[in-house]
């Protein structure tokens, strides 16, 4: 269920779909694009997520379930923020979720982040996509 307001990015990627999707789903690559995070996960329908490291000094661990995976096609998780400043329940997840779509030889590659309370939010949130995306692109077009 999509609640308030949600934050889209969009990256065309010059690699085919099982290059981005590696991307998405290899802890070491996730680890380049996602502000030096540790993730954890076994990447099957109900699995936790983690996300551990360290930012601005202060420790993390952000978590969640994967709620539908499609390789190569769609990955859906929640999503909680120890950083965010609101107790770890139900309520105060997030779902963020990456699509892929085929075009020609490469891939167009959508990231949706629902749960938004705020336009300045949802602002900051498609601003730090963004930057996500184009180090996803940078890394799998460099490989």
């Amino acid at each position: 269920m999509t609640k308030g307001l949600t934050a889209t990015v969009t990256q065309n990627i010059n690699a085919d779909a099982a290059a981005v999707w590696k991307a998405l789903i290899t802890p070491e690559m996730i680890k380049q694009y996602l502000f030096g995070t540790e993730t954890e996960c076994a990447w099957i329908v109900g699995s936790p997520i983690f996300f551990r490291g360290e930012y601005q000094g202060k420790t993390y661990e952000d978590k969640g379930v994967i709620l539908e995976i499609l390789p190569e096609q769609k990955l859906r998780y929640s999503y909680w923020s120890s950083m965010s400043g609101t107790p770890d329940l139900p309520e105060y997840y997030v779902n963020v979720t990456y699509e892929l779509t085929r075009a020609g030889t490469g891939t167009i590659l959508t990231i949706h982040q629902d749960g938004i309370k705020t336009e300045a939010s949802r602002t900051h949130s498609e601003e730090n996509w963004g930057f996500v995306l184009e180090g996803i692109k940078k890394i799998v077009e460099n490989a």
